[in-house]
């Protein structure tokens, strides 16, 4: 059966699974007694099953003749056309709903942004279901392509590891990749990361259970959490009756966004082990520098900001800021019950421009998480390290190893490409976004907000909250887009679009 399946296009097998996703809500609502809305996802199951058995008939025989170069192409036009199919459930839940929100509902969730334009009452603890799955399923798919797909194309972070030219395999794969042998490492990695990712999922619903929290809403922050989308249903994260337990439980499952090997993955077994991990001393450095920033604060200018005595806070504030800077970083976007605690704490309200930064920033490769990636931030600072070093002792001899000399050499040359890309992207986005009449702030905040796919930094980023259902028809199109291009990373884009010959 599964032979059978790789045969088939990947397009048309992540079609199917698209299919079968409305029948977790179509459960759920007739657990609930809504029969209409289980109806509803039930029959759009139905539809997208039969015209994906329809597909896989007409396509049985497609042979593509570079499976690594196809595949890659799959998950760029996944990202395009399975949101297009997912409008159907959300059409069929909420028929008073335009297409063009359905459609930037379905995007936001399945990029993992998280951003969404209607109020939490409005939709039903169903609905808010259907969109956590869909955030569940598009986390779990870049964190199949990023082992299936990009990593043996050296993209998505691995090339500046590898050093190598991103795009292009390992030197004398060619004739690899003209086989079938990329179907079956998609296969094998896909039964490897499905049932961990699974049970994880299930491992941190079951806790936020035990720590009193009601079991859709426990279900959709586990959801939101293990993919980064940082979906919440009625009841937000903040206000949910866990309280700080459920969210110090949900920040230790932040580490499978900061760091790749805290999956146990049998491909992941090779060099360092967790404790040494880069991205995740990185991450550690970033948080504790942030957290004592902001929380220091306090005392240095409690005189000049009027902050008064918080004492009995300060272990709450302490909290709030570690745990709502370590989500933004992973690009999960949950705020903490005490962040409101944290901000009159520092003095200077919401700190929209660090939660900026650390979004930017991003999380580990190879993981659910989007941004700039914590490897290419380290290679840049091992870089510069090095430099300091040349200035003050010209004949000195960088050590740590050829892998470490890649990193500072080529790594570092590739993560500053990537950057730039990635400050280029975001200058075109807010230029696009100001000539569609949106202000200079609030175009930079849904600019950074939809490229680094934490779409919570509307709420958060700018002075005053930005709401996406004010936003026009055109505006919610561009934002869709850049969540798809944030998501899949300018490189792996170009890697697509240019001729082979050209990455050289």
């Amino acid at each position: 059966m599964l032979a059978r399946l790789a045969d088939l296009p990947l397009l048309v097998v992540l079609l199917g699974l698209a299919a079968c996703l409305p029948l977790l809500p179509a459960l759920h609502g007739l657990a609930t007694n809504q029969h209409d809305l289980a109806r509803a996802f039930f029959y759009s199951a139905l539809i997208l099953l039969i015209l994906t058995a329809m597909l896989g008939i007409a396509t049985a025989a497609f042979s593509p003749r570079d499976a690594a170069r196809s595949h890659l192409a799959t998950l760029a036009g996944a990202f395009l056309l399975l949101p297009v199919v997912m409008v159907l459930p959300m059409r069929e839940a909420l028929p008073d709903t335009t297409l063009i929100n359905a459609w930037f509902e379905m995007v936001s969730s399945f990029t993992t942004t998280g951003a969404t334009i209607y109020a939490p009452d409005r939709l039903s603890d169903t609905v808010h279901l259907w969109r956590a799955t869909v955030g569940w399923f598009g986390g779990f798919l870049m964190l199949l392509a990023a082992h299936a797909i990009l990593a043996p194309l050296n993209l998505g972070g691995v090339e500046v590891a590898t050093g190598r030219v991103p795009g292009r395999g390992a030197a004398g794969t060619a004739q690899v990749t003209r086989t079938a042998e990329p179907s079956e490492r998609l296969v094998r990695l896909a039964l490897q990361i499905f049932p961990v990712f699974t049970a994880l999922t299930l491992l941190l619903w079951l806790g936020l259970l035990i720590m009193g929290e009601g079991s859709t809403s426990a279900l959709i922050h586990a959801m939101g959490t293990l993919s980064t989308s940082g979906i919440s249903g009625q009841t937000s994260l903040a206000a949910s009756a866990a309280g700080v337990p459920g969210e110090m439980l949900i920040f230790t499952f932040f580490l499978f966004a900061i760091t790749r090997r805290a999956l146990p993955l049998q491909a992941q077994t090779r060099g360092r082990g967790l404790p040494g991990d880069p991205e995740l001393r990185l991450a550690a450095v970033i948080l504790l520098v942030v957290t004592a920033i902001l929380f220091l604060r306090h005392w240095f200018l409690a005189d000049v900001t009027g902050v008064g005595d918080m004492g009995g806070r300060a272990l709450a504030s302490l909290w709030g800021i570690l745990f709502t800077a370590g989500s933004f970083l992973t690009t999960t976007g949950y705020v903490s019950g005490e962040w409101q605690s944290a901000a009159e704490w520092s003095g200077i309200g919401a700190p929209g421009l660090i939660l900026l930064a650390l979004a930017i920033i991003g999380g580990g490769t190879a993981t659910t998480a989007g941004g700039v990636k914590l490897l290419r931030v380290y290679a840049l600072l091992r870089h510069g390290e090095r430099e300091l070093d040349r200035i003050i002792h010209p004949n000195s001899v960088g050590g740590g190893g050829a892998d470490a000399r890649r990193l500072r050499l080529e790594g570092a040359q590739l993560a500053w490409v990537f950057f730039m890309l990635f400050a280029f992207s975001i200058a075109i986005l807010v230029a696009t976004l100001t000539l569609l009449g949106v202000a200079f702030e609030p175009a930079l905040v849904l600019a950074i907000a939809a490229l680094t796919t934490t779409g919570q930094l509307a709420d958060l980023g700018a002075s005053a909250p930005v709401a996406y259902g004010d936003l026009s028809d055109l505006v919610k199109l561009t934002l869709g887009l850049a969540m798809i291009v944030g998501r899949l990373e300018t490189l792996a884009l170009l890697a697509l679009i240019l001729p082979v010959r050209w990455r050289r």
